[in-house]
């Protein structure tokens, strides 16, 4: 029988742990019984024994898996100043076996725990887990794994993006890699474009604090769709390992930046004012509780790239994420170019060689194909192949979860992605601080600023 992980949740009292990581827990021990669990938490509110454990039951409950809280039964939370080297000391004394310490704190303090722990002892086998953003630019994100390392290898190293453990990031990889009509034609031969977006139909949802220093770009577009552009442009891997995917995905970020060097003329950012979406009234993003309007924060962030490769040179890739929009849309769509010919006597002309969209929950795959037939036999007009994948019998971070306490981090962000992620948008922070690049209006419950291309909204 494997040896128990201790799994030490740093920020244990906080929203992060109870609406996303104890209910991915108790997911994960309903569909592994046999994993040995030790869970304990560490928290900066003074939260009795009862109501720790009381929280656990309830996420465990929320996702119908009460009957495993009887596994972490003997979990323990303690209030505790994380950033005190006595007090961190405290929390890892006496662990034996493996140890995952989970840092679902802010970045600062993420940060200051670090740095106590680079002097602490810690079992071989530990493995640091945290939460973007990774630094807040190039030179912090190098900084802050350069500590990491001095803790623990690279390898034991879980920089978390729950991205890529959503079931349909993992499906592109079979579409791309398993299918003789797509594989062929992955390049700038035949794609055309290539459009990331993650538009949600959530207003600030008193993340202030946060986001009104992140903004859409550092929010979603820096780390998560970075993340996806890379899976979608990289090299075909030999395997997917932590060294062949990590590797394969570093080098597409590598090879990535603003297109045409010109952060003015290829990204666009807007602010949402106040609007309804559905039933409910949302007030202007600048009267936000905790919002200051002299931030000057987007809520919608566009940006489009070029991957400067052999296999991806001349095609855009758009990002695009935006919230208090009229319809949550979170998908991937690939534009495939124009065929060169089409005989005479077919009437029609398509726009593009067809589409294959991914939709991000519930996960759907459409190919748009450009066929004839119907009234008129030789009039082309466009048709969809669909197949539902469901929404993923796994939340995204049960997927994470588990690679952490198995300690694989095939599916981490390295450290050398990090820092990329970061090069690549620099360009567009600056250009935006300069205010060269304009923040346009669009009320909450639209599609984005009117003045923006339909193709944009």
């Amino acid at each position: 029988m494997s040896r128990a992980t201790t799994l030490l949740i740093l920020g244990a009292s906080g929203d992060l742990t109870s609406r996303l990581l104890l209910p991915a827990i108790g997911q994960l021990l309903r569909r592994q019984p046999d994993r040995q669990l030790t869970l304990r938490g560490a928290g900066s509110d003074e939260w009795s024994a009862k109501r720790w454990r009381d929280t656990v039951r309830e996420a465990f409950a929320s996702v119908d898996a009460a009957d495993e809280a009887p596994r972490v039964a003997g979990t323990t939370y303690t209030r505790a100043d994380v950033t005190d080297p006595t007090a961190l000391a405290g929390l890892v004394e006496g662990v034996e076996g493996p140890l995952v310490i989970y840092f679902a704190l802010p970045p600062a303090v993420s940060v200051a725990a670090c740095t106590v722990l680079r002097d602490l002892h810690l079992p071989p086998e530990t493995v640091l887990a945290l939460e973007k953003p990774f630094g807040s630019d190039e030179k912090s994100a190098r900084e802050l794994n350069e500590l990491l390392t001095e803790i623990v290898p690279e390898k034991q190293i879980f920089r978390v993006d729950h991205f890529l453990g959503r079931s349909t990031l993992i499906n592109v990889l079979g579409v791309r890699f398993a299918n003789r009509l797509i594989e062929p034609v992955w390049s700038a031969d035949h794609v055309e474009s290539v459009l990331v977006r993650y538009d949600e139909a959530l207003a600030l949802e008193n993340r202030a604090r946060y986001y009104d220093k992140a903004g859409a770009m550092i929010d979603m577009i820096q780390s998560h769709l970075l993340q996806v552009l890379a899976v979608l442009a990289m090299e075909q891997p030999a395997d997917l390992d932590e060294i062949d995917l990590r590797d394969a995905m570093a080098a597409a970020l590598r090879a990535t930046a603003i297109w045409d060097d010109n952060p003015v003329r290829s990204t666009r950012r807007g602010r949402y004012t106040a609007g309804k979406i559905g039933d409910r009234a949302v007030p202007s993003y600048v009267d936000e509780e905790g919002v200051d309007p002299a931030r000057g924060t987007e809520t919608l962030a566009e940006i489009t790239c070029e991957v400067r490769t052999a296999r991806w040179a001349g095609v855009p890739f758009t990002l695009r994420s935006g919230k208090a929009m009229g319809d949550r849309c979170a998908e991937i769509v690939v534009t495939f170019r124009p065929v060169r010919h089409i005989p005479g006597g077919l009437t029609g002309t398509p726009t593009d060689g067809g589409v294959l969209r991914f939709t991000l929950g519930p996960d759907r795959i459409d190919l748009e194909l450009n066929v004839n037939g119907g009234d008129d036999p030789f009039a082309l007009r466009r048709d969809t192949l669909s197949t539902k994948l469901g929404k993923g019998t796994l939340l995204a971070y049960t997927e994470v979860l588990s690679e952490i306490l198995d300690g694989d981090v095939a599916l981490s962000v390295r450290a050398d992605a990090a820092e990329q992620c970061w090069r690549i948008i620099q360009p567009v922070r600056d250009a935006w601080n300069r205010g060269d690049v304009p923040i346009e209006d669009y009320p909450a419950g639209t599609r984005g600023p009117a003045a923006w291309p339909t193709s944009a909204r």
